[in-house]
This record gives structure tokens, C-alpha cells and sequence, in this order.
């Protein structure tokens, strides 16, 4: 089941740990073994989580590296079926030989 505008990692790291729990960006970077920077862009939507980060989060906070890549993909998957046309996009019929 698709989910209505489902958060992005940013959103999540900062409402279930940093908030909940007084963490900062530059303590969470060092936790993270990355610059305050680097995460202060996924916290502020600026970019998403890799596959490198996802690694790092699920050690650092948690959770499996697959479900915050997840989370990463239900949300461009979502913000891209809001952009994307596909009234031209033809189905491929695909038949054995």
C-alpha cells in the first residue's frame, strides 16, 4: 500500500531522535562519523540517504540500513509520481518466441 506523502529521512531523524531525545546535528555528525554539514543537508531535505548513510544510521540509531534506503525511496518515489507524465508512456506486450 502506497503511503500519502510519506516522510523523508530528515524529517524522521529529527522528530524520533534528535527532538524526542535533545541530540544536536554536530553530536549526531560525530556519532555518524560525518561532517555537521553532511547531515545538516539530509535534516534540511537537501539530500537524501545513501546507501552509505543508511549503513551508518542503522549502526548510530538503529533500524536496518534497508529500512532507511526504503524510507529514502518511498519518498522520491512519492515526489516523483507527483511530477512525472506518463500519459505517453506505451505498455510494452511482451510475448514468448
Amino acid at each position: 500500500m502506497a503511503m500519502y506523502n510519506p516522510p523523508h529521512p530528515g524529517e524522521f531523524i529529527s522528530a524520533t531522535y534528535m527532538e524526542p531525545f535533545g541530540l544536536s546535528c554536530r553530536y549526531l555528525a560525530e556519532q555518524l562519523d560525518v561532517s555537521p554539514s553532511t547531515l545538516n543537508r539530509i535534516l534540511k531535505l537537501q539530500s537524501g540517504v545513501s546507501p552509505e548513510m543508511a549503513l551508518r544510521l542503522s549502526k548510530a540509531l538503529g533500524r536496518s540500513p534497508e529500512s532507511w534506503l526504503a524510507m529514502q525511496d518511498a519518498y522520491d518515489l512519492w515526489h516523483a509520481s507527483k511530477s512525472i507524465r506518463l500519459d505517453r508512456v506505451q505498455k510494452v506486450e511482451l510475448t514468448a518466441a
